[in-house]
Formats: structure tokens, C-alpha cells, sequence
């Protein structure tokens, strides 16, 4: 029988590594880093909003693992993201001008 992987392990290694020393389960902690980069939370409103659902985190532990995981997010993202070329492709748009003659500064 194989032995499956935890979660943790799945993970790159400078994440896993850090997961490590962790003691909050691992979808809490990702949840938390998560919500309070994307949607610009306090850290006093995310520990609110995690008590909500029952799972006990003090705002100070939320910064320090977003001190800890979102450098090395950030990299690791960054080793998968499609490269940007120098020229884009826009739709056309269509402006008319305006009827009025430009405004005089003096």
C-alpha cells in the first residue's frame, strides 16, 4: 500500500520548511495568509472573522506567518507565471473628440 503524501510535503520546499515548525493546521493558516493579502483585512478583523467559525488565532500570529509565507509565496509563484512579452495586443477603441476647444492654462 502507498503511502500518500501529506500536505505539507506537497508543498515547495522552502514553504514546507517553514509549514514545519507551524502548529495551527495547515488550511487555517493558508486561509488566514490568504484573506489578509487578498482583500486587505486588518489583522483585529481576521482574527474576528476566523472566531466566527470557531478556530482560535490571535492577530499577532496571522502577521507573523504573513511576515514568514508571503516571500516565499511570492517566489515560488513567481517560478510558474508566464512571461511577459515587451508588446501587447489591445482591442481596438473608439473615441470621438470633444467638441469643445481645449482648455488655455495662463
Amino acid at each position: 500500500m502507498a503511502k500518500t503524501q501529506t500536505p505539507r510535503k506537497t508543498l515547495p520546499a522552502g514553504i514546507g520548511n517553514v509549514l514545519k515548525r507551524l502548529h495551527y493546521p495547515l488550511d487555517v493558516i493558508l486561509l488566514c495568509v490568504r484573506w489578509y493579502v487578498a482583500y486587505s483585512l486588518s489583522l483585529c478583523n481576521l482574527e474576528e472573522m476566523m472566531a466566527e467559525r470557531g478556530i482560535e488565532v490571535d492577530h499577532s500570529s496571522v502577521h507573523r506567518w504573513g511576515i514568514k509565507l508571503v516571500p516565499l509565496f511570492e517566489k515560488a509563484f513567481r517560478r510558474i507565471k508566464h512571461p511577459v512579452g515587451k508588446s501587447w495586443r489591445m482591442d481596438e477603441t473608439y473615441s470621438t473628440p470633444s467638441q469643445r476647444s481645449p482648455p488655455t492654462w495662463g
